[in-house]
């Protein structure tokens, strides 16, 4: 798949974002007043922003609130929908924090929980589709759920939380990667399936289908080499798991915690650009590119 930049910030940051929102949904941090608001803006910062950057991906971003009248069968409506209310939930129980110093505790685990359904929804969208084995497995929801808590404990400062949540997302990432290199072999699919020819012989690509390229080529078909693929999945677990990881382990400081962040961020951005670009469309056996 292209791997859009829109769509590699929108998966990095919204999912950070709603990260810090479910901790400060349970009350694992209850700032109030200026402190408050400043974490609020921080979460809302990244998750919102997060969000817009996905709509330039879109042909027609003006569009964009059509998708949420397709609830029943489209998990990207059901993304905006859960986006939309955690998002106003949490509006509310943080304004309690900032304005009245009130902690309204029901409000903050609504508003968690619809944080870990936004997240879900998100990766719902992309483990849905039989056409990239790669993403079909059961890995997709628990990588965005992961990197999503472990990111927004780091960023809320829950060091233990943290800790455990990057060595499982760093474990589940590796796993990912390994069963996800054999997937579309073993899927079944090859070109004989996609033209619909096998059933006279042993098919192979003669000439392309056509002269020039399309929308599937562009949009569906990337290849990266194995040797440039094995080099950024390395530094992709040095910066966004084990780095973090070491500086978490270090005495405290507030200098630590921040390249702990800002790593992790960078991590995270290459582990996106690598979940599309290797992702295989199965449209890519068609002309001849699998």
């Amino acid at each position: 798949m292209h791997p859009a930049p829109s769509v590699i910030i929108f998966t990095t940051f919204s999912g950070i974002g709603f990260g810090l929102l479910f901790w400060l949904g349970i009350g694992a941090l209850v700032p109030t007043g200026l402190s408050a608001l400043i974490w609020f803006a921080i979460a809302y910062a990244a998750a919102v922003g997060g969000l817009l950057a996905s709509t330039f991906h879109l042909g027609h971003p003006e569009r964009a609130v059509k998708a949420f009248s397709q609830w029943q069968t489209s998990w990207l409506s059901r993304e905006g929908i859960c986006a939309v209310i955690t998002l106003l939930i949490m509006a509310l129980y943080g304004a309690g924090l900032v304005f009245a110093g009130a902690h309204f505790a029901i409000l903050g685990w609504i508003g968690a929980i619809g944080a870990l359904g936004t997240v879900f929804t998100t990766s719902m969208i992309y483990a849905q589709l039989k056409t990239v084995p790669r993403w079909k497995h059961w890995t997709t929801p628990a990588l965005f759920l992961t990197l999503s808590l472990g990111g927004g404990a780091l960023l809320g400062g829950q060091i233990i939380e943290a800790l455990i949540l990057l060595v499982v997302a760093g474990a589940l990432q590796f796993y990912a990667w390994m069963s996800g290199d054999t997937r579309l072999a073993e899927s079944g699919t090859n070109m004989a399936t996609a033209t619909g020819l096998g059933h006279i012989g042993q098919v192979r690509a003669f000439e392309p289908p056509h002269t020039g390229t399309n929308y599937l080529m562009r949009e569906f078909i990337h290849q990266v080499g194995r040797k440039h693929a094995q080099q950024l999945r390395m530094i992709a677990l040095g910066l966004g798991f084990a780095l973090p990881v070491v500086l978490l382990l270090l005495p405290f400081s507030h200098i630590f915690a921040a390249l702990a962040v800002l790593s992790h961020i960078a991590g995270v951005l290459a582990l996106r650009w690598l979940f599309f670009a290797e992702a295989e469309h199965v449209v890519g056996l068609y002309y001849g590119k699998r």
